[in-house]
C-alpha cells in the first residue's frame, strides 16, 4: 500500500518513523492523574499509516500526534479482493489500548486473509461529541473508498470494537449515514459509513442506567448532557432490520461493562431479524482482549476460533483458515 505523494507522503512517513522509534513495551496509552492523555503509542507491526483527513481533521485543536486521527494498516497478503475490518480500541474514550485491543487483533486478521486497519481516534477531554464518532464514521468511509486500490471487497467492510470501541462499533452499525453530517465533504465522504458486520467485545451498547455501572456516555457528552443527546448515542435504541450482523462477546464477571449490555443488544438484534451470535463467558474481568492471552481464564482461549467460524459462516473469511 503506497502512502501517497509530496506533503502527504512526508507527513505519513513521519508518523511511521515516530511509531518505529517507540519501545514495544509501551504498547498502549494511559491517562495521567488529572485524566489528560499521555501520548498515544502506536500498535506493533503495521505496514503503513493513513491519515483520515490529509488536509486537516475537522475541529482539530492542534497538529500534534494525538490531534491527527489515523489508520494503522495491516494488509492481508495475496491479490484479494479481501474482507476488511476497522479495529476500534477501547479505553473509555480517554485513552486507547492500541496494541492489545487493536494491533493484536489486526495481526490475527491479516494472518487469516482479512486486511485490518486500527483506528486512532481523538479523545476526551480534549475532544468531545461528535469528534470520536465522526472519526469512526470517517474510518469506515476511508477504507471503503479505497477498496479498489487496496484490493478490498467494498461490500465486506466490518468493524471490531472493544469497550468504548465496542460502543463506537454499536453506534456505527445502528446510526444513519447522515447522523453526523461530514463538514466540507470530499470524495471519501461519498462512501457509506455503515459497516457490513461488527464484532463487539465487551462494548457498552445499552445506555439504560438500570444496568449496573451504566451512566450514559459522560466521557464524550459531559456530565449534564440532555437525554436526547444520550439517547442518540445509545445503540440499542436504534436497532432496525438494517443493523449489521454482529458477533457479541462478553464475560459475566465484567464489573465495568455489565454483560446485560451484550444480552440486551442480542435480543434487540433478534427482534429486528438481524443475524447475530452471542457468547457470554462465566469468568473474566473487563478487558480480556481477544481472550487468548488470559491464562487465568483458559475457557476464553476459544474466542478466536469462534470468531473465525462466524466470519467463515458469512463468507468474510476463507474456510481454509
Amino acid at each position: 500500500m503506497l502512502l501517497g505523494m509530496n506533503s502527504r507522503r512526508v507527513s505519513r512517513l513521519a508518523l511511521v518513523l515516530v511509531a518505529l522509534c517507540v519501545p514495544a513495551c509501551f504498547a498502549q496509552s494511559a491517562p495521567n492523574a488529572n485524566g489528560s492523555l499521555v501520548g498515544t503509542v502506536p500498535p506493533v507491526g503495521f505496514a503503513s499509516v493513513e491519515v483520515l483527513w490529509p488536509a486537516g481533521a475537522p475541529g482539530a485543536l492542534g497538529t500534534s500526534y494525538d490531534d491527527v486521527p489515523k489508520l494503522y494498516c495491516y494488509p492481508a497478503s495475496g491479490d484479494g479482493p479481501h474482507t476488511a475490518v476497522v479495529v476500534l480500541p477501547g479505553g473509555g474514550y480517554t485513552h486507547e489500548v492500541m496494541d492489545k485491543e487493536g494491533g493484536a487483533e489486526a495481526r490475527w486478521l491479516s494472518a487469516h486473509g482479512i486486511s485490518a486497519y486500527v483506528l486512532q481516534y481523538r479523545l476526551s477531554p480534549r475532544y468531545m461529541y461528535p469528534t470520536e464518532l465522526q472519526d469512526g464514521m470517517r474510518a469506515v468511509r476511508y477504507v471503503r473508498s479505497h477498496a479498489a486500490d487496496w484490493h478490498l471487497r467494498p461490500d465486506a467492510i466490518g468493524v471490531w470494537g472493544f469497550s468504548a470501541g465496542g460502543h463506537m462499533a454499536g453506534y456505527l452499525i445502528t446510526a444513519s449515514d447522515t447522523a453526523i453530517p461530514p463538514p466540507n465533504p470530499d470524495a471519501v465522504d461519498s462512501a457509506s459509513a455503515h459497516p457490513d458486520f461488527a464484532i463487539i467485545s465487551y462494548g457498552r451498547v445499552d445506555l439504560d442506567p438500570a444496568i449496573p455501572g451504566t451512566f450514559g456516555m459522560k466521557a464524550i457528552t459531559g456530565a449534564d448532557a440532555p437525554q436526547s443527546l444520550v439517547d442518540s448515542l445509545d445503540p440499542i435504541l436504534h436497532v432496525t432490520a438494517q443493523t449489521s450482523p454482529s458477533f457479541i462477546y462478553s464475560t459475566e464477571a465484567d464489573q465495568t461493562v455489565n454483560s446485560m449490555n451484550a444480552t440486551h443488544f442480542f435480543d434487540a438484534l433478534k427482534k429486528a431479524g438481524v443475524p447475530a451470535e452471542l457468547h457470554v463467558f462465566e469468568q473474566g474481568p473487563h478487558g480480556t482482549h481477544m481472550g487468548d492471552d488470559q491464562p487465568k481464564y483458559p475457557e476464553l482461549a476459544v474466542t478466536p476460533l469462534l470468531i473465525a467460524h462466524w466470519l467463515q459462516l458469512h463468507g468474510w473469511m476463507a474456510a481454509s483458515f
